[in-house]
């Protein structure tokens, strides 16, 4: 049975399965899709042996943090994944906001819609006082969406990234939301 963990307007968010292997390497295939991360599409072996087992060990630890996967809500297909978590440098209170979508769900204002959703319930459910997103900072569409979202940005950095991609030189970004004003985190 697949877990569902948010319910948006158009999505539905669940805990990802170990069937979920071939949709996962489609996704990752996808040198656009990649083209911010890696630069280069994931091989399968990798999303079998190292990623697919990290997002279920993340279920395993955690009832409200980790990495999501995303469906239509209408039709039941993946539109990509979602994730929810704490940085590993951050301090208690604060989780890093991420997305990955099938160039076939892009523009649909999906990553938008997930993004809001998560952060709404990271503050209203989970006790979160900040959630946090950072990407390339020529990596104009996710930043739209994060603003979009209600994240505002904080600051411009340059990572320390293992492989050189297009743009790089440029640096990264990072936007983050907090409760509004009176609200309990």
């Amino acid at each position: 049975m697949r877990e569902v963990f948010l319910e948006t307007e158009r999505l539905v968010l669940r805990r990802f399965t170990a069937d979920d292997v071939d949709l996962l390497a489609e996704l990752h295939g996808d040198p656009e899709v990649m083209r911010y991360v890696t630069g280069r599409a994931t091989p399968r072996e990798r999303i079998e042996r190292e990623i697919l087992p990290m997002y279920l060990r993340w279920h395993e630890r955690s009832p409200h943090f980790g990495y999501f996967a995303a469906e239509e809500k209408a039709t039941g297909e993946f539109v990509g994944w979602f994730h929810l978590y704490p940085g590993d440098d951050a301090p208690p209170g604060h989780v890093e906001l991420g997305y990955r979508l099938r160039r076939a769900a892009w523009g649909k204002g999906y990553a938008t819609e997930g993004a809001r959703g998560l952060i709404e319930k990271a503050f209203a459910e989970m006790g979160v006082e900040r959630v946090y997103a950072q990407t390339m900072a020529v990596n104009v569409a996710s930043r739209r969406v994060l603003e979009k979202a209600g994240m505002r940005f904080v600051r411009h950095f340059h990572a320390d990234w293992p492989v050189k991609l297009e743009g790089d030189e440029h640096g990264d970004v990072e936007y983050e939301a907090t409760p509004a004003e009176g609200e309990a985190p």
